[in-house]
């Protein structure tokens, strides 16, 4: 359960940095301004957020 939580944080963190250089508000990279780290970074995101649901609701699922 709380690697799934860990997992999708990672991810969704990831996912915010690869949209910022794929939107070229992070410069300085070779990845800064390109369509295909926007693309990957909204999956990341999108992948994160899944794993952070799917973590939440075990958690809330299960009796303490």
């Amino acid at each position: 359960m709380w690697t799934r939580g860990i997992s999708g944080g990672v991810l969704l963190l990831v996912g915010i940095v690869w949209i910022g250089q794929g939107l070229n508000l992070i410069g300085g990279s070779f990845m800064s301004g390109q369509v295909l780290w926007l693309g990957m970074g909204c999956l990341c995101l999108l992948a994160g957020l899944v794993f952070l649901v799917w973590a939440w609701s075990i958690r809330r699922a299960r009796p303490l």
